[in-house]
């Protein structure tokens, strides 16, 4: 088999592939969706508050780092590509010369009967006076042998050529890696000036971020902002479904637990793994929880101000994995106040799940993630004293108890 062949392998394409017109009209849908997200984020501003609090003091070091991160995280993914290219330009570099090793033995082998026939030519073979039929045969052998060399140089040829190719290509992909290498050593540079850079700011603020945590009206804020973000998320996806292969469904009824009987905290250590598409609703009670770590102030249990948990807080270490829980769209990749680094995934027929208060996010509004896909890495942004994530769900735009969509073993 050539190496050719090796290198023309790719995965199968889709049976159907999407027409030009159904790729425009995706296209299409995507920036109409970017366009309404930006719109919805300056309606939101604008709508807010005044009054500027500490933690938006954090907002563009705490924007970068996520931007920095981000770019990590791309830079990352590129070079493993890379690394498993060249790792397979190896074995194939390995199989042509084995490939090539053997055409020169056969070539070896040619040569050596050619010689032992001492190469007499056809019109002395006939006019040597031999038996006609043992000439016959003799003309025969040796009209074989000659095209068998004469196949075996065509292909040492074409099997040197590809060795050329690939050296070639192999050469491309060890630059192309260490361009990548290059550049993550800048973005870590980066990252770690960014990180000191907030620290300080973090350092000089500290007194006023406790004291405005503690303000009345402080927190309630935070949660309308976030209503009312939800509710226009809502909306708009209410208003232009994404085509789901199955009919929507309403929730299973909501179970609520006594709150009473659960442990203080609770340590998770699974995550969502990668699986198949569905109805959001038909997942209840087989979910995981986006992080690992320790679940704390779990949905309607007290809150500051007179107001309980409408979602969770898992505290765990920065820079943790973040998972979407389920296959969705995400219709949300921004910094809020009150949430920092704030990323939302619609799940079809009215359910959105919400991830808070990350270091970085690594999606952006219209990217497609299945569940266990790495969205975001935890952290404490947007003033959080405590690193970890705050995580929701909702239904319609109401908040609903994640420990009732999720099994922890």
């Amino acid at each position: 088999m050539l190496l050719g062949a090796l290198l023309a392998s790719s995965p199968a394409s889709p049976a159907t592939p999407p027409s030009r017109a159904e790729i425009n009209e995706k296209k299409d849908d995507l920036n109409e969706l970017r366009e309404q997200i930006h719109s919805l984020r300056k309606e939101i501003s604008s709508g807010e508050n005044k009054r500027a609090g500490a933690a938006d003091q954090l907002k563009t070091i705490e924007q970068d780092i996520s931007t920095t991160q981000r770019t990590l995280h791309e830079l990352t993914t590129q070079k493993n590509k890379v690394e498993d290219n060249l790792s397979d330009l190896t074995n194939q570099s390995h199989e042509l010369e084995t490939r090539l090793h053997g055409q020169q033995q056969q070539l070896e082998r040619l040569l050596y009967r050619q010689y032992l026939q001492s190469n007499p030519d056809s019109l002395r073979l006939l006019l040597n006076g031999n038996d006609p039929n043992q000439v016959t045969r003799n003309l025969y052998y040796l009209s074989t042998i000659g095209r068998a060399r004469s196949e075996l140089l065509h292909e040492i040829r074409q099997s040197l050529a590809q060795k050329k190719a690939l050296l070639e290509n192999t050469k491309t992909r060890a630059e192309e890696l260490i361009e990548i290498e290059k550049r993550q050593k800048e973005q870590h540079a980066k990252l770690v000036t960014q990180r000191e850079q907030r620290k300080n700011l973090l350092s000089s603020l500290s007194a006023k971020l406790s004291e405005q945590r503690k303000e009345i009206g402080n927190l309630r804020r935070d949660e309308k902002r976030l209503s009312q973000l939800i509710d226009r998320l809502t909306k708009l996806s209410a208003a232009k479904p994404a085509p789901r292969k199955e009919p929507p469904q309403s929730a299973p009824p909501e179970r609520t637990k006594p709150q009473a009987k659960l442990a203080p905290d609770i340590q998770n250590d699974t995550v969502p793994q990668p699986g198949p598409a569905g109805n959001f609703a038909r997942l209840k009670g087989e979910l995981r929880l986006p992080a690992r770590g320790a679940v704390s102030n779990r949905f309607g249990t007290p809150r500051q101000e007179g107001s309980t948990w409408r979602g969770l807080f898992i505290r765990a270490g920065t820079g943790g994995d973040v998972k979407a829980i389920a296959a969705g769209r995400v219709v949300f990749s921004e910094w809020m106040r009150g949430f920092g680094n704030l990323l939302i995934v619609d799940h079809g027929n009215s359910f959105l799940s919400i991830y808070g208060n990350n270091d970085a996010l690594f999606k952006h509004v219209g990217d497609e993630v299945r569940g266990g896909d790495t969205i975001a890495a935890v952290g404490n942004s947007g003033g959080n004293p405590e690193s970890g994530l705050y995580f929701e769900i909702r239904h319609q735009g109401k908040p609903v108890d994640p420990m009732q969509w999720v099994r922890l073993k």
